[in-house]
């Protein structure tokens, strides 16, 4: 027994063994376990807020670092924790209050300062961006773009489109260019971002497909920015075509630092297979969440500002769910806050917008399912955690079978959860130690068949390159 074994002190060594050995899950273990030994805490709360941010759980990192500033006001740790926890939500101007807190109480710290700074330019930056979005005049970039009268210059020698399209040659030479490290012409890149604006703008938010008997899908997770992952599951499952069709089930970019590849390459392949290859949204195809996680840095990087925002123009008109053959659901985060939503009420959903912070298009986006019954508040912050019996209703309502979603990592790259109805694929392998899997779905019957892969060489290039500074959680 725990608490028999071992009085707090040795807790605490054995937490910072874990966090030593980024065994955060046990961190959270032991820090939980002395928190029923000695439940005002605050260090105990705020450790165990960092544990939980490092796991991405930021609604429960939250609710940690509150809880410490609740027992102890003038604990200075809590409001970085805490502050770092809006900021992972998007909260910034919750995160710039504790920021100024810690700014106020110690002057000379210089990584407080840079990462006060750093938010309230953010938040400026918003505020300025909506005063321009309420201009009733505000046009799309493709208005201002001469994509035409844009030159290639002779000395790339990179991949080119073929009289302005999309053609299987010009996506294998890309994927090679890219493979190099290459960067893709802009003209090149901004003909592909128009060209598949118009072609996701036409669809409906609710995708409907129909496999026949001897048709099969292959069904991809999480990507996050990691091009090597990506090539190495068109080589072990084949490139995509008019007979072997994909549907990649959002969250291509952020994390990884080979975004720009990675999405330009889906984009690349349903313009070449636009009845095919299917492509969802994510949580983190959102200003947001790439503001933080690195796309929005990368693509300014590797290109411009104003290429960026045309990138989220394009991200607005990402389907939200598809159903194939009337019986499996695929969405990226999960099932809904309430009952009684309808696939009618999926296909009404109006998403060329940013995704608001409640109901079913952040559900869709966010959400997560939990082994026990019923819904609790979510571990990220946003949406809920829904149990099996939500699912069961959902699907009985719908005459579905069952629901497939990504959104989590898995070490084995799936998990099957309710019986067999919620099933989660993540395709990114991670340096955790993670496996990432596809599934295959057969017309013929529709069930699942997954496939592991792990990880490939890639270059020497960090993860989160491009990420916001105030997302490096290596803090006090």
């Amino acid at each position: 027994n725990f608490h028999s074994l071992f009085p707090r002190a040795k807790c605490t060594q054995l937490c910072d063994i874990c966090f030593s050995e980024k065994d955060y899950e046990n961190a959270i273990k032991y820090y939980s376990e002395a928190l029923e030994l000695n439940s005002s805490n605050a260090i105990y709360y705020s450790n165990r807020s960092l544990a939980y941010l490092r796991t991405e759980c930021y609604g429960y990192a939250l609710a940690d670092a509150t809880k410490a500033l609740e027992i102890d006001k003038n604990y200075i740790k809590g409001y970085y924790r805490r502050a770092t926890s809006n900021m992972a939500l998007g909260k910034f101007k919750a995160a710039l209050k504790d920021y100024e807190t810690v700014v106020r109480v110690r002057p000379n710290d210089k990584d407080a300062r840079m990462k006060y700074q750093e938010c309230n330019k953010i938040v400026k930056q918003k505020a300025f961006e909506r005063a321009i979005a309420s201009d009733e005049t505000k046009k799309s970039v493709v208005d201002s773009l001469d994509i035409e009268n844009m030159t290639i210059e002779d000395d790339y020698v990179g991949p080119k489109l073929e009289d302005g399209k999309v053609t299987l040659k010009f996506m294998k030479e890309m994927m090679d260019w890219f493979k190099d490290q290459n960067k893709l012409h802009r003209k090149c890149a901004y003909q592909i971002l128009v060209q598949v604006k118009d072609v996701l703008s036409k669809l409906p938010s609710l995708v409907e497909i129909e496999l026949k008997e001897t048709e099969k899908i292959t069904i991809c997770g999480d990507t996050h920015g990691q091009y090597y992952d990506l090539l190495n599951i068109f080589k072990l499952n084949g490139l995509p075509s008019e007979t072997n069709p994909y549907l990649f089930n959002g969250d291509f970019v952020d994390r990884g630092s080979f975004s720009v590849e990675v999405i330009l390459t889906l984009f690349g392949f349903k313009l070449l297979y636009p009845n095919n290859f299917h492509v969802l949204r994510g949580n983190h195809e959102t200003d947001n969440m790439n503001q933080m996680y690195g796309f929005e840095g990368e693509v300014k990087a590797k290109y411009t500002g104003q290429m960026f925002q045309l990138f989220s123009e394009v991200f607005q008109w990402l389907p939200l769910a598809q159903c194939i053959n009337s019986k499996v659901l695929v969405m990226h985060g999960g099932l809904f806050s309430e009952d009684g939503v309808t696939l009618e009420d999926l296909r009404k959903i109006d998403r060329n917008r940013q995704p608001p912070d409640s109901g079913p298009m952040c559900d869709l986006l966010w959400s997560d399912p939990q082994p026990q019954n019923g819904r609790s508040v979510s571990k990220r912050g946003v949406s809920c955690q829904f149990g099996p019996d939500v699912t069961e209703r959902f699907l009985e309502q719908n005459k579905l079978d069952y629901i497939v979603r990504s959104h989590e990592v898995k070490a084995e790259g799936y998990e099957v959860t309710h019986s067999g109805k919620c099933i989660t694929v993540f395709s990114a392998v991670r340096s955790m130690g993670n496996k990432g899997a596809y599934i295959h779905l057969r017309g013929s019957d529709l069930k699942p068949e997954f496939h592991q892969f792990t990880a490939v060489p890639h270059p020497n290039v960090k993860p989160m390159a491009y990420a916001n500074t105030l997302m490096q959680l290596g803090m006090m």
